[in-house]
Formats: structure tokens, sequence, C-alpha cells
């Protein structure tokens, strides 16, 4: 039985992730390792919390003793790197969350995995990997920087972080691939476009748009509002991971996107459209520091070599969202807590 250990399975993305690989397979052991800090929420896991191949531990990615005593209880073969601060606004206010969770807290699981896997660093092909062994980590499109009006982000791009967010998990990638080319742990790199689907925390362009929305609330838009961002259901980025981990080359980089490049108005215009609201609730704001204007990824290299593509139509996509928000406005309400409200209102207020 693979013994695989999520961090930030209660996040957005860590919590689709862990429900769909719950419902794959059925013989994979899963241990959820999380904070639970803001955005961390045990409500999305709710349909999966009493099944037997599934464990969640409340704990950080930074405490080394934690770590080391989830290898000795579930002899780990597995690490899939969700956990992370991920909100380019919050790092910005606060950088020091972002760079000891994101780099730190890597480096760590990186050290405790190189210890109990025994890994030769001289055998690249030695029989751990041939078991399966393999630490994936999660990353974003945003390492790469900003694009002009044309081009994509290849693998082979240099990275050139804006934000502290980036910039923090640019150097949790360079750890990653520094672990496989010196120890010989085997890796892979996954860069995602921008997520949007179920259970995201409504600080994000597009749960905030319907939240403030449903709310009759101002909706605040950096700037002009082109920013273009290619945009990827989360759903979509759980099988492409999924596809990473059981098919792709060890040491790879793969960027994973929707082919579905939005500016930011442009979606705000569509979910005020879809719910019949005004866009008087358009309030422009100060654009913020180091905002990347365009971003855009070419999948080519998942889609080619792991036959990995996106089945989502943005249109599908979003009126699928949209639905959700509406009809879950319970999860809503309690995700978004007081502390929330006051950071919400010190930032675009």
């Amino acid at each position: 039985m693979k013994k695989i250990l999520v961090t930030g399975g209660a996040g957005f993305i860590g919590s689709n992730f862990v429900r769909e690989m719950i419902k794959l397979y059925p013989n994979y052991q899963i241990i959820n390792l999380d904070l639970l800090t803001y955005a961390g929420n045990l409500a999305n896991l709710k349909s999966i919390e009493s099944d037997s191949n599934y464990t969640f531990i409340k704990g950080d990615i930074r405490d080394r003793k934690t770590i080391e005593e989830i290898f000795k209880t579930y002899s780990i073969d597995t690490i899939i790197n969700f956990a992370a601060e991920s909100h380019v606004d919050r790092s910005i206010v606060d950088p020091d969350i972002f760079l000891t969770t994101n780099i730190i807290g890597t480096q760590v699981l990186l050290d405790v995995a190189k210890k109990y896997w025994k890994i030769n660093p001289d055998d690249k092909y030695c029989q751990e990997y041939k078991q399966g062994v393999k630490f994936l980590q999660v990353s974003t499109d945003e390492v790469y920087g900003a694009l002009g009006k044309t081009g994509m982000f290849t693998e082979t791009m240099p990275l050139l972080p804006n934000s502290p967010y980036s910039a923090s998990k640019a150097s949790a990638d360079l750890i990653v691939r520094a672990y496989h080319e010196t120890f010989g742990i085997p890796i892979n790199i996954t860069r995602c476009s921008n997520n949007y689907g179920a259970y995201q925390f409504p600080e994000k362009l597009i749960p905030l748009t319907i939240n403030n929305c449903l709310k009759n609330k101002s909706i605040p838009v950096y700037g002009d509002g082109m920013q273009v961002r290619d945009w990827l259901h989360v759903k979509d980025h759980c099988f492409a991971i999924d596809a990473v981990l059981h098919r792709g080359k060890v040491g790879e980089i793969y960027n994973i996107g929707g082919n579905n490049e939005k500016a930011n108005l442009q979606i705000i215009r569509l979910i005020i459209s879809v719910l019949e609201k005004s866009e008087n609730l358009i309030e422009f704001v100060k654009d913020r520091p180091g905002h990347d204007r365009r971003y855009a990824i070419d999948n080519s290299k998942i889609t080619t070599e792991l036959g990995w593509k996106p089945s989502y139509t943005f249109e599908q996509g979003i009126k699928e969202t949209i639905d959700w928000y509406v009809n879950n406005l319970g999860w809503v309400a309690n995700i978004v807590s007081g502390d929330y409200e006051k950071y919400y209102d010190a930032m675009y207020g």
C-alpha cells in the first residue's frame, strides 16, 4: 500500500486533491498534515473524514519532530507538498511567514525524506526509485515573473519572481532541485496557473467577487483590471498532479495550464452578469506593488509526455464554481472569520 503524506491537504487545492485520490486509489493511505491556518478548513474534507485510508494530523511542516514522527509511524514513501502561504497581498504585508513556511518548511520535508528513504546519491536508479518513492513539489507559474503581450511560460525559462510570495516559491523549487541533484531525492516540480473552483478561500479573485456580489459589497479591482491570467479548474489540476505522480519522469518540471487567458476585469464582469448584479459594485483601487501584468502557460510538455489535458472549458468551470458558492453560503460564512474581515478592510477599505 502506497503511503502518501499530503501537506496542506485542508486547503483549497490540497483538499480537492485528497478527495480525488481517495476515490481513485482505494488501496492508498493518505496522511494529511495541515496546520489549519486561516485558509485550512477540515469542512473541506468532511465527506472522507471517516474513510479508513485517510488520516488527518494537525501540524507544521517546519516542525522536524512532527515530520519525523509521521515518517516513523506511517513509513511514508511519497510526499506531495501543497503546504504554503499563497496570497500575494498577504506576502507584501507580512513576508516573514511566507519565507519560513514556503522555504524552510520545504527544506525540513526534504531533510526528513532524505533520512528515512536512505537514497544513495550516487545511484539515481536505485531501488527506492523503482518502488515509487517521490517528492512532488506543487509550485506556481508566478515564479517565472511576468510576460509581455505575447509568449508563454515554458519549463526552461529563468525564474524571475516579483513578489515575496513568488520569491519564496521559487526558492523552494530551487531547494527541491538541489536535493535531487546533490542527494538523489527523486522529485518532480509542477507549476500551475491560477486555480479556481469549489472550496477556495474568498480572498482570491473569483470567490471574492462571487461573495461580494452576493453581499452587494464593492469589488476591489487593482489598477485598470487588465492583468491577464491563465485559469485552471482545480479538478483539472488535481488530475494533472496525479499524472505527474504516477508517470512523471524523475527530476522533471511540468507546467500545468488551463488554456484560458482572461483579464481580471473580464472575469469580474462575467460573474456580475451571471449573478445579475450592477457593475457599480466595481471599485478601482491603487495597483499593488510588483503586480505582474500577464501570465500564460505552455502546457505542451505534460500533454505530450504524460497524456494529460484540461477537461474544463472556462465557461463550464465558472458556471459550476458560481453555482457551488451560491449553494454553499454556510461554508463561506463559517470560513470567513472576523480576522479576515479586518484584513480585507485594511487592504481594500
